[in-house]
């Protein structure tokens, strides 16, 4: 078990590593998924669905929804649903921010989701995304990524800020400018950088209309440990779902009941956009495969009622320093297996029925769970997993794999972990 397990760690590795922002992660389980057999959907065009059939439908490159037609009607055997993000906290570019500085270029950015802003610093860091540009077809989407470092943001010296070890909040706007360390003296300062764009993407400036780009981590994810059995990278919230879910499907063989997939974008930030979990993306999906299979709004009904749905995302690993920031009775531990996340306020959607149904299917995998609840006195966050139930009138548990350091630049879990997610998720698309 431990030789699959680091087998596939390291695939998730090599997914991430290539996936620096939501736009690339979208396109590498394309990617996967149209190896195997799935094709793509235009919300604009009708739809003629098969049985059996492959099918997958993105949104903004930043979100993608899969799913494989069972050998039955869903109103007959219903969906089985699992939905992770494909976004992370993350440093997003000010495009028109470019100034100089002490002899240096640097920009300015906006943070985005509720990262650790203190691990951003002296990291190596590289930018991509995505920008828009003119075409002869209208506005073109174009992904590109440096791959390089091209900046950083240094800390200030300890000697000129003696209290920085006893506690220092970095101002998004004044500390967290990334400097570019190049000086142009004769420039002009907003073009300049849609320049250097451009060449990167191989068009032309003039034709660039907007820009999506954002900071990331050049350092390259690892195995460490003494026993190499935990994962050490960026993104692990919640990039590992998603290479659970997209390997889960490619692996299910004809399944009676129809299997979907559903990467959000924008989970970090509420969700409540076009490609978010809060929105009528995943709804409106269900809603057109009963209509193309010959169903009707009952059947529609009949279809939720018989579905399940797994909210997939990152859960809080007991950590061995703060042990008090913990409710003993419900601290999971790394490479202990899955995590059922319970909430009496709903912040996730678990009840005791969906629990129940998670249980047996971990039974049913062989793997060992878990189940975390917040300290009472310490509010937990939330997933796609409440908004997605309420929205759908479909069951909900809400799990995930235990962490440390989440919405740090770099996240750590267990090979094991990963493994034993990735084991339910196969029995559950079987």
């Amino acid at each position: 078990m431990h030789k699959q397990a680091t087998t596939l760690a390291k695939d998730l590795l090599s997914f991430i590593d290539a996936s620096p922002v939501s736009y690339f992660a979208v396109e590498n389980i394309i990617k996967e998924l149209e190896s195997s057999g799935y094709r793509s959907l235009n919300e604009g065009e009708k739809w003629n669905l098969e049985l059996g059939s492959k099918y997958y439908l993105q949104r903004n490159n930043s979100a993608v929804i899969a799913f494989q037609l069972g050998s039955q009607n869903p109103w007959e055997s219903g969906f089985n649903i699992v939905g992770a993000h494909t976004d992370s906290p993350h440093l997003k570019l000010k495009n028109e921010s470019l100034t100089q500085s002490a002899g240096c270029l640097k920009v300015s950015v906006e943070t985005y989701g509720g990262g650790i802003h203190s691990t951003w610093l002296d990291r190596d860091l590289s930018l991509a995304g995505r920008i828009s540009i003119n075409s002869g077809n209208g506005v073109e989407n174009r992904l590109v990524d440096f791959k390089i470092a091209v900046g950083s943001i240094p800390n200030l010296a300890i000697h000129l800020n003696r209290e920085l070890n006893s506690g220092f909040e970095y101002n998004a706007q004044s500390h967290l400018p990334v400097i570019l360390f190049g000086s142009t003296p004769e420039i002009e300062e907003k073009s300049y950088l849609k320049t250097l764009i451009a060449a990167e993407a191989g068009v032309d400036a003039a034709d660039i209309l907007e820009m999506d780009l954002f900071f990331y981590d050049t350092q390259k994810g690892a195995l460490i440990g003494l026993a190499k059995d935990m994962i050490s990278v960026a993104r692990l919230d919640n990039l590992a779902m998603c290479h659970c879910i997209y390997n889960g499907l490619i692996s299910a063989d004809n399944p009676l009941q129809t299997n979907i997939g559903a990467f959000f974008d924008n989970e970090e930030v509420g969700s409540r956009t076009m490609m978010g979990a809060d929105s009528n993306y995943l709804s409106t999906l269900l809603d057109r495969i009963i209509f193309s299979l010959g169903g009707d709004l009952e059947d529609g009904l009949r279809a939720k009622h018989r579905s399940f749905l797994i909210s997939a995302d990152g859960a809080h690993a007991l950590h061995p320093n703060f042990a008090e920031k913990h409710d003993k009775s419900y601290a999971p531990l790394i490479n202990k297996g899955p995590v059922i996340k319970l909430s009496a306020n709903f912040r996730y959607a678990t009840t005791a029925t969906t629990a129940g149904k998670f249980i047996n299917l971990c039974n049913k995998a062989d793997v060992p769970y878990q189940k975390l609840a917040n300290r009472s006195d310490l509010p937990s966050g939330s997933t796609i997993g409440p908004t997605s139930s309420a929205a759908l009138g479909i069951e909900t548990v809400d799990v995930g794999n235990p962490m440390l350091a989440m919405h740090s630049i770099r996240e750590t879990q267990g090979i094991l972990d990963h493994y034993y997610m990735s084991k339910v998720i196969r029995t559950f698309f079987a």
